[in-house]
């Protein structure tokens, strides 16, 4: 069996969204007008979607022995995900999101790590074939970072290249993040815990991407919500701007609101589309690390995937992203889940299951 394509250490959130018209206030009951439970979790989203990309995905993580842990394997498995590795464990409950959302989009959310944080050396080791012998390997921060660090090493080892996110941010970030990742990639709000330095405009995406060059990292991408990103490398230091496409937005996260600009620049890394309006011309280390043809192919590239492949407009609201309406071929729908996704793998803010009107 060939080895997966895109190795995914991190974690698994079971989201609990009630929406409401107010939010209550302390001690006090209010009724609610919808109810429903989303897969959720930064790992399991780029997983989930990149599998949805056409490649060939492995998860590794961990979720309790629970109901929710069972519901999150069999997604997992029906978005075309190997489980292989993910972990269940008794003595964590899965991980756990409850989200209260009132009609103007405002919100207010308790997160249980459970058992992401449970994740351990002893399971990457029993991976350590997959990790190695993958063309990119994805970590973010909602897993014990230790885990996560020692999971980019691993693949650095074995020359598999790694994109790394370092979401939710800390300011204390180990320095080894940066040598050990071959595209690092961040939000507005991440670069300024990680820098102390606000990001308002292209000019400050510049100034950060800088910074976080002479930390170590190759190839930085600070992504700017609707005005898309900054991109700067060791071997182009001059800043590129790549602009997002336009779409009509229900709703923003922030100043987080995603076009096309993640998609198209990370599928243009993968052979699938040229080089993005915008760039005037990419940085040559992204050039030399553009992988075979036979990954763009395992992308989906090929005639009846362009459905998939074509970014839709996206409103994206909340703190992290929960709900968000996507346009889809001219009906609007409403999917839950964060939709705080990593480049490349993703063209939609779409997760297993959650697919449901409210």
């Amino acid at each position: 069996m060939a080895a997966p394509v895109v190795v995914v250490v991190g974690s698994c959130v079971t989201d609990l969204v009630s929406l409401t018209t107010r939010l209550p206030k302390a001690g006090e009951t209010v009724l609610g007008q919808k109810f429903f439970i989303g897969f959720g979790g930064k790992g399991a989203n780029q997983c989930v979607q990149s599998a949805r990309l056409g490649a060939k995905t492995s998860l590794i993580c961990k979720v309790g022995n629970d109901s929710f842990g069972n519901d999150y394997v069999e997604n997992l498995k029906k978005n075309g995900v190997s489980t292989a590795f993910v972990g269940q464990t008794t003595e964590a409950a899965t991980g756990t999101a409850s989200i209260i959302v009132n009609s103007e989009g405002q919100n207010v959310i308790v997160i249980v790590p459970g058992a992401n944080l449970l994740l351990n050396s002893e399971d990457l080791k029993r991976a350590s074939d997959v990790i190695c012998k993958a063309k990119v390997v994805v970590c973010q921060l909602e897993i014990s970072p230790a885990v996560s660090l020692e999971a980019l090493k691993m693949a650095r080892a074995s020359g598999v290249k790694t994109l790394f996110n370092p979401a939710p941010a800390l300011a204390d970030l180990d320095p080894q993040f940066y040598t050990h990742s071959d595209v690092f990639c961040c939000n507005e709000t991440e670069a300024e815990i990680l820098t102390g330095i606000p990001v308002g405009n292209l000019e400050d995406a510049g100034k950060v991407g800088r910074i976080l060059l002479e930390r170590g990292c190759k190839l930085v991408v600070v992504t700017l919500g609707a005005e898309g990103c900054v991109m700067i490398s060791v071997e182009e230091p001059i800043p590129k701007h790549v602009p997002a496409g336009k779409v009509r937005a229900v709703d923003t996260t922030r100043n987080s609101t995603m076009g096309s600009c993640r998609a198209r620049l990370f599928r243009w890394w993968l052979g699938t589309e040229p080089i993005p309006q915008g760039a005037a011309s990419l940085p040559r280390s992204l050039e030399e690390q553009r992988p075979s043809s036979s990954l763009a192919h395992a992308a989906g590239t090929g005639e009846g995937r362009r459905d998939v492949l074509e970014p839709r407009a996206l409103g994206l609201w909340a703190a992290e992203g929960w709900p968000c309406r996507v346009s889809s071929g001219g009906s609007w729908r409403q999917f839950c889940g964060s939709t705080r996704l990593l480049p490349g793998l993703l063209s939609q803010a779409t997760h297993g299951g959650n697919g449901q009107e409210v």
